[in-house]
C-alpha cells in the first residue's frame, strides 16, 4: 500500500495478520505475491517448515532472496500467478496479501480453483485485500487495483469447486472474514479485510440443490428479492419475526447505557442494530439471544425432515439455557416465547392477506404464495409443539 505512514501501519498490522493465520509449525506454505519479502516472507519462514514464495517481478524476488538469505527453508519463484502450476495437494497453507485486487474476476475465479488443487485436504487459504476504495493516501498517476466488495470476494471463492476423490467435490468454506483492527485504529478504515478459508468436501444434500448453504441463502431465502418480500411484512431493516415490535421489547432487557459496545451475532440486515445505534455504543457484559428452538420430543417426521433440510441444530429453550450456563454466564433466563411467536405470526399473516393487492404491485402471485405458505408452515410447526421460540438473557461473571 502506498501511504505516507506505511512504516507505522506495518508495525501495527504485521503482528495482527500473523496472529490470524492458522498453526504454521511443521507446515508447507505457498506465499503468492511475496514481493520483496520485507514483511511476511521471513515471518512465515520462521514459523513454518517450508515456504514457496512467488512474485512476477524478478527484481522483487531477487531482493526477497537477498533479504532472507539466512533462511534455508524458502524457495523463490518468479512467475505470473495466473499461469502458475503447482503439484496437487502440496501445501498446507496458501497466503496472499494485496494480490487479488490486481486480477480480473475471472482470473480470481480460476486462481481459486487452482488453489483448491494445490492445498492438501483440510488446508487453509488466507488472503487480505483492500475493499471498496483505495486505502493509501499517496497520489497515483495510474492505479490498476480493483476494489471489490467483500461480498464479491465471498462469492468468487465460494462459487468454485474442483473434483474430489469420491462423489463430493472440494470447495472453500469461510472460517472468518474481518477488518484489520490496526487500520481501524490508525486510519479509521474498516475496508482492509482478510479471510481465512478451509478446503472442505462439498455436498448439495440439505442445501436445496445448492453446493453450499450460503449459496442457498444468497440465491433463495435471502436473495435481494427475498429480503424485500420479508421487509414488506416485518418492516424496513428486518427479516425476522416481530420486526421493530419485538426488537424494542427485547432490547429493553439489556438496560443499555451510553458508552457501551454491542456485538450483534447473526445481525441479519441490521434492523436491530439500527434500533440500538440510535442511543447506545460500547459492550457491557450482557447477553441477549432470540432463536428458533424445538419443543420437547418426540417430534413429527415432517419436522425432522424440515430440520435436516435446513441444516439446523435445535434445542429446547431449557437445553439452550443450560448451554449458556455451561459457557460460564450467570443470571441466565431462558424463556419459551412460543405463544408470543404464534400471536406475532398470526398478526403478520393477517397483514399479508389484508395488504395483498398492495403487495402485488411490487411482487408476483408466486411471491405472495411463498410468504403465505411459509407462515402457515411455521404456525403448524409451533402449534404441533415441534418448533418453539426462545428468548435468553444472561450476564458475564465479573
Amino acid at each position: 500500500m502506498l501511504d505516507t505512514n506505511a512504516s507505522l501501519i506495518s508495525q501495527e498490522e504485521l503482528p495482527e495478520v500473523m496472529a490470524l493465520l492458522p498453526e504454521l509449525k511443521g507446515k508447507k506454505v505457498l506465499e503468492l505475491g511475496g514481493g520483496m519479502g520485507k514483511r511476511f516472507t521471513s515471518q512465515i519462514a520462521t514459523q513454518s517448515s517450508h515456504v514457496t514464495t512467488v512474485d512476477f517481478m524478478e527484481s522483487f524476488i531477487q531482493k526477497n532472496r537477498d533479504l532472507n538469505k539466512d533462511h534455508n527453508n524458502i524457495e523463490f519463484i518468479t512467475a505470473d500467478v495466473t499461469k502458475l502450476e503447482m503439484e496437487k495437494g502440496s501445501f498446507d497453507v496458501i497466503f496472499s496479501n494485496w494480490l487479488l485486487m490486481y486480477l480480473s474476476d475471472e482470473e480470481v475465479r480460476q486462481l481459486a480453483m487452482k488453489m483448491l488443487t494445490w492445498l492438501k485436504e483440510g488446508g487453509f487459504l488466507f488472503f487480505r485485500e483492500s475493499c471498496l476504495h483505495q486505502s493509501g493516501n499517496a497520489k497515483r498517476q495510474f492505479n490498476p487495483s480493483k476494489y471489490r466488495s467483500p461480498e464479491l470476494y465471498n462469492n468468487l471463492f465460494q462459487s468454485v469447486s474442483v473434483p474430489g476423490t469420491g462423489k463430493m467435490p472440494w470447495g472453500f468454506d469461510v472460517c472468518f472474514s474481518q477488518s484489520l483492527q490496526s487500520y481501524i485504529k490508525l486510519k479509521n478504515n474498516r475496508n482492509q479485510i482478510c479471510w481465512l478459508m478451509e478446503k472442505t468436501p462439498r455436498s448439495d444434500e440439505g442445501n436445496h440443490g445448492f453446493v453450499t448453504f450460503q449459496q442457498f441463502l444468497d440465491n433463495k431465502q435471502y436473495s435481494k428479492r427475498g429480503i424485500l418480500r420479508y421487509e414488506k411484512i416485518f418492516g424496513a431493516g428486518y427479516v425476522s419475526t416481530g420486526g421493530p415490535q419485538t426488537t424494542e421489547e427485547f432490547v429493553k432487557m439489556l438496560d443499555l447505557q451510553p458508552g457501551q459496545k454491542v456485538l450483534d451475532v447473526g445481525c441479519g440486515i441490521g434492523g436491530g442494530d439500527f434500533y440500538m445505534a440510535k442511543t447506545w455504543l460500547k459492550p457491557g457484559g450482557k447477553l441477549l439471544i432470540s432463536d428458533y428452538c424445538c419443543g420437547e420430543p418426540p417430534h413429527s417426521e415432517e419436522f425432522k425432515a424440515y430440520v435436516k433440510q435446513r441444516g439446523y441444530t435445535l434445542y429446547t429453550p431449557k437445553e439452550y439455557g443450560k448451554l449458556i450456563e455451561e459457557a460460564g454466564f450467570i443470571k441466565v433466563k431462558a424463556e419459551d416465547r412460543s405463544q408470543q411467536f404464534i400471536n406475532v405470526l398470526n398478526g403478520e399473516k393477517n397483514k399479508i392477506n389484508s395488504n395483498k393487492q398492495e403487495f402485488l404491485k411490487d411482487f408476483t402471485d408466486e411471491d405472495f404464495k411463498y410468504l403465505e405458505d411459509g407462515w402457515n408452515s411455521k404456525l403448524k410447526r409451533v402449534g404441533n409443539k415441534d418448533q418453539a421460540w426462545g428468548l435468553f438473557y444472561a450476564e458475564k461473571q465479573n
